[in-house]
């Protein structure tokens, strides 16, 4: 499988700024599904699923990984190439109102996450982590903490990929720990 880390071209940040493509790629992550089973769970027409689903197959963010006989019609099934990143630079020449869309769908999905974590006790753990802090940068500031965010990504997905590995090799019944994580740095309203 290829994995796409890295996408450098703002036209296809703008195709991948519709809430509902970010949703599916966000459940075709660690997972396989039909565009009938995401209907079911996202609870939207299976033509605008289907549709959605095809443009990030087009886009090379989807792949088809099966296909299955259903009462008399073939069901495709799929899963995301990889987790994107979008670069820096790609970011910086994305029209605003692509942006503002990315940014809600993310924060909806970060809002969901926090809110199901906080009410299943999610942050009971004594090593759970939850912190912000404002703070007053200059320019070289910001873009050291760019360069560390970066590097703390980075770290992640190498983790969850070690992780991975070392709980397919598990000859116990470790499920693993589904964790989340968030990464922010934003310029705040002085005012």
């Amino acid at each position: 499988m290829k994995t796409i880390a890295r996408v450098d071209d703002p036209s296809l940040v703008k195709a991948l700024a519709h809430p509902l493509r970010i949703e599916i790629l966000r459940r075709l992550q660690d997972r396989v599904a039909s565009p009938s089973e995401l209907t079911a769970e996202l609870g939207a027409d299976l033509r605008n699923i289907s549709y959605h689903v095809q443009r990030l197959e087009r886009l090379g963010m989807l792949e088809l990984v099966q296909t299955k006989q259903r009462r008399g019609a073939l069901e495709h099934f799929y899963r995301a190439r990889g987790k994107l990143a979008i670069t820096d630079q790609a970011w910086d020449q994305v029209p605003t109102i692509v942006k503002d869309a990315m940014v809600g769908a993310t924060l909806d999905q970060v809002r969901a996450d926090l809110s199901t974590a906080a009410a299943g006790r999610g942050f009971d753990r004594g090593d759970a982590h939850l912190t912000r802090a404002a703070v007053v940068l200059d320019e070289k500031g910001f873009r050291e903490l760019v360069d560390a965010f970066n590097d703390l990504y980075e770290l992640v997905g190498t983790i969850a990929k070690q992780c991975a590995e070392r709980l397919a090799a598990a000859t116990d019944d470790d499920a693993g720990i589904d964790a989340g994580v968030v990464l922010a740095l934003f310029e705040t309203d002085r005012s």
